[in-house]
This record gives structure tokens, C-alpha cells and sequence, in this order.
């Protein structure tokens, strides 16, 4: 008993010590504990002033901005940027305020608040740059995926130029990081050769424009609308809305067929009639579903026909073709169903045929055949 009971006193004295030694970190030395908490509470409590005082300044300079904002002809479009900066100024002062309540020194907060007031200038500056941009694309009515190139391009450049301008604020080496991540970008490019082929194949399609951002295109076996045309990969939305993204260094080397680039496209359907069916009576039935639909072209360039493109075995062939616009592509199946279902209503209707195959069968010196089962029982007449 007397070993158990000293065991434990030596592991409660141990204890004791180790947590002693523990809660020594938080010794306030010749600072009494109340000096320690009356200095961290009045420093929340300014804290919380300065936030209070920030925010009621927030507050009435948003209501300020949407007065003058709402008689603006471009509201739309100086809005967002501008209440965002708003708000970002008042982050930016409210943590100002408490890192100073903290203590921090003089020399930190003026980096942080340079690098913070610089980076604002560099969002402003992408902001206005982008704005400008659309203005211009819009003006002489370039294609998206030229604004796309360019958004990406300049975003690029803007970031890595303020990126480099915030950290020489905090005294970084701008010069000796470059020269270290050169040598890693060379480690890294040849460990991530696919990703660099099919950013530069990207480039390659936005610049030579095989499609454009909602065509309907078939790129090998895949086919659908462009949604977009993105640095590393290419978008396609299918029919059944299903998105394919397609790596950029493929769709680079991939056999590209675009239904869209040249304007309307031309559909056909393939159907027959009996040899003694007129082709014109056809023709008078079919021509009026063809003219009456909405999503047919009905142009004098481009009118829907019906062609004898063959005499067949048992039938004579027809063709059907007709127009339709690029938007209206995306409808090609639903549209194809539709006519055929009309025109076999309407030829039926009107009483003509649509052949199918028949096989007639001759066989020289053919005698009647007699029946494989013999009756079992011969069958009795009846005498009268």
C-alpha cells in the first residue's frame, strides 16, 4: 500500500509541475493580470469604436453613391466596381485600425496600407481597362472569342504586374524570386508538357478561329455547341445537354467540321414513292408543309425543293431539302421528326403510296404440292 500510495504522489507532483511549466508562457511577469485585462479590453472597445465609426462612414457613403450613381447614363457598368472599392477601402481601414490597436509597428502598417492602396489601383485599373474593352469589341463587332483572348491576356498581365508591385512594398526581392522561379518553371515545363501544349494550342485556336463561341461544330467523334473556348480546354454543350470538355492540343489536331461558320445550313430527307404515283402530285402535297413551318428558310436563294434523285427497285426516290438558319441548328432532330411525320400524314392522306420491298416467287414445272400430314382416319361422307 505504502508503494501505491507514493507512486501516485510522484505522478500528481509530476503533473503538477508539467501543467506549472505550462501556464508559465502566460506568466505577465511584474504586470498584474487585471493591467493585462483592462489594456486587451480597452483595446477591443476601441476596436470595436473604430469599426462602428468605419462602418457609419460605409453606410452613408453607399447611400451617397447610389444617389449620384442612379443619375448616371452607365450605371449598370460603373455600379459594381464602385461599391466594391467602397467596400474594400472599409476593410482596409478597419484592419488598419485593429492591427494598430495590436500593437504593430509603424513601418508594417505603412507596407500593408501601400500594398493594400495599390492593389486597389491595379483592380480599378482592370476594372476601366475591361469596361473600354467591351465598349470597342462591341464598336467594330468582334467575336467573343477574340474578347475572351484579350480579357485573359490583359487580367494575366495586370496580375502579375500588381502581384510583383505588393511585394516589393514589403521589401521581397522581386529580381532573385524571378531568377528562382525560372529555374522551378523549367522543372515544372517538362512535368507538365500537356498542360503547356494545349495552353499554347488554345491560343492557336482563339487566334486562327476554326469555330467561334456557339457554333455547332463535330470535333472527332464529339459533336455539339461551342460554349466555350477556354486557355487549356474547349467546351461543347450537346444535344442532350450533356458538357464535354475537350482538351485544346486534341481539338488542334482533330478533323474540325463546323455546321455554323457559313451561315444557313442545308438539311435533306430521303423518301419514296410508287412508280404509279406523279412525282408533281407528291411534290403539291409535300411543298406546303415545307413553306408552312416556321424554322424552314423561306428565301428566294434559298427555297425548300423536292428532287426525283433516282428510280429504285420498286420505288421512285425523292429528295427532300431545305434551309435552316445557324441558331436554329440546335432543333435539327426535332425538325427532321417533324417533317417526315407530316409528310407521311399528308401522302397518306392524299392516297399515295409509299412502297416497301415485295418478293414474288416463280418456280418452272411447279406441281401442287400435297399436304406434309396425312389425315389419321379418313373422313366418311355421308351417303344421302
Amino acid at each position: 500500500m505504502d508503494a501505491k500510495a507514493g507512486f501516485f504522489a510522484n505522478l500528481m507532483e509530476a503533473l503538477r509541475r508539467s501543467l506549472a511549466d505550462t501556464f508559465s508562457i502566460f506568466d505577465p511577469g511584474e504586470t498584474s493580470w487585471e493591467v493585462l485585462l483592462a489594456e486587451w479590453l480597452t483595446q477591443l472597445l476601441v476596436a470595436i469604436v473604430l469599426i462602428s465609426l468605419f462602418l457609419v462612414g460605409y453606410l452613408l457613403l453607399r447611400r451617397l453613391l447610389d444617389a449620384a450613381v442612379s443619375r448616371l447614363r452607365w450605371r449598370n457598368q460603373v455600379e459594381g466596381p464602385l461599391v466594391i472599392g467602397l467596400r474594400y477601402v472599409f476593410f482596409l481601414l478597419a484592419s488598419l485600425a485593429i492591427m494598430a490597436q495590436l500593437g504593430l509597428g509603424q513601418e508594417l502598417l505603412g507596407a500593408v496600407a501601400r500594398a493594400a492602396l495599390i492593389a486597389l489601383i491595379f483592380y480599378v485599373a482592370w476594372a476601366v481597362v475591361t469596361r473600354v474593352l467591351l465598349v470597342l469589341l462591341a464598336r467594330y463587332e468582334l467575336d467573343r472569342s477574340i474578347e475572351q483572348l484579350l480579357r485573359n491576356v490583359i487580367s494575366v498581365v495586370i496580375v502579375v504586374v500588381g502581384l510583383v508591385t505588393v511585394l516589393s512594398q514589403f521589401g521581397v526581392d522581386i529580381f532573385a524570386m524571378v531568377a528562382g522561379l525560372g529555374i522551378v518553371g523549367l522543372a515544372v515545363g517538362f512535368a507538365a508538357q500537356s498542360t503547356l501544349a494545349n495552353f499554347i494550342a488554345g491560343i492557336t485556336l482563339l487566334l486562327e478561329r476554326p469555330f467561334r463561341i456557339g457554333d455547332w461544330v463535330r470535333i472527332n467523334d464529339q459533336e455539339g455547341k461551342v460554349i466555350r473556348i477556354a486557355l487549356r480546354t474547349t467546351w461543347l454543350r450537346t444535344r442532350d445537354n450533356i458538357f464535354t470538355m475537350i482538351p485544346n492540343d486534341s481539338v488542334a489536331s482533330a478533323d474540325i467540321i463546323n455546321y455554323s461558320t457559313e451561315g444557313p445550313t442545308r438539311l435533306q430527307l430521303s423518301l419514296g414513292i410508287a412508280y404509279k404515283e406523279s412525282v408533281q402530285a407528291a411534290r403539291d402535297v409535300i411543298m406546303p408543309i415545307l413553306e408552312n413551318h416556321e424554322l424552314v428558310i423561306q428565301t428566294p436563294d434559298m427555297p425548300p425543293r423536292l428532287l426525283l434523285t433516282a428510280l429504285g427497285d420498286s420505288s421512285q426516290d425523292l429528295t427532300v431539302r431545305f434551309w435552316i438558319s445557324p441558331e436554329n441548328y440546335d432543333f435539327r432532330g426535332r425538325l427532321t421528326a417533324e417533317l417526315l411525320e407530316a409528310i407521311k400524314e399528308a401522302l397518306d392522306e392524299a392516297g399515295i403510296e409509299i412502297p416497301f420491298p415485295h418478293l414474288q416467287l416463280f418456280i418452272d414445272d411447279a406441281k401442287g404440292l400435297k399436304p406434309v400430314v396425312e389425315p389419321l382416319y379418313p373422313v366418311r361422307r355421308e351417303q344421302a
